[in-house]
């Protein structure tokens, strides 16, 4: 099973509810969905009929058009109870899916093998709100600020494995960190600078520490010198 997208795919049906449709062949001029998408593959499809219209995912069979996932539609995205009459059904390219090569681009949840990637990397920069158990969360950004108000002990609930913090830390008025919470590891954060110790703060400035998960385990190494 493949997703297809194919031009000038268009049929009408008769069928009527929420379920498959039957398809009645192809629209003078255009394919059938089992010639134009193929069998056992799926697309993205709009049937309309009067004002009622549904935009979905669909998975083709001979002569029928399953509506797998309904992604817009007149019954408020949900799949529409279409009465009696012949609707349009036709294949289609939805403007969520639809990629836009003339201007900056969100990519979520993707995966990117080997990009080739020209210029500098702009990273989320974030001011973590400071508490007695704050959360250091990669999904906040890669780079990440703490002013201590006090001796803290932080967590990092949210790390997923192969996730890395920059953080820096101005400890405020000579506070202290202590990063023993299980949330990062069995016995807090392993460290790899400062002889396995966690590192001590800076009396001023910005302490620089980077936090990367590998397996279960949150690891850290302080940069540069105290």
């Amino acid at each position: 099973m493949a997703l297809v997208i194919a031009d000038r795919v268009r049929e009408t049906s008769t069928t009527t509810g929420t379920g498959t449709l039957t398809l009645d062949g192809a629209v003078s001029g255009y394919r059938t969905f089992s010639s134009g998408i193929g069998n056992s593959n799926t697309c993205y499809y709009t049937i309309t009929l009067g004002a009622d219209y549904e935009i979905g995912l669909g998975t083709v069979s001979a002569g029928q058009l399953a509506r797998t996932t309904i992604l817009r539609s007149s019954n408020s995205n949900n799949a529409v109870n279409f009465g009696a009459g012949t609707k349009d059904v036709f294949a289609t390219y939805p403007g969520d899916k639809a990629v836009d090569t003339d201007g900056a681009q969100t990519l979520t949840n993707k995966t990117l093998t080997d990009p080739t990637i020209i210029g500098t990397i702009i990273e989320d920069v974030f001011t973590i709100t400071d508490g007695a158990a704050f959360e250091i969360n990669p999904g906040n950004g890669s780079i990440q600020l703490i002013t201590l108000g006090a001796n803290r002990t932080p967590k990092g609930t949210n790390f997923v494995a192969g996730e890395a913090v920059t953080l820096m830390v101005d400890d405020g008025t000579a506070y202290t960190l202590t990063w023993t919470d299980t949330t990062f590891g069995t016995s807090g954060v392993s460290w790899k600078t400062d002889s396995g110790s966690a590192p001590t703060l800076n009396t001023t400035g910005y302490t620089v520490i980077v936090l990367w998960k590998v397996g279960t385990q949150v690891y850290g190494a302080r940069v540069g010198n105290n």
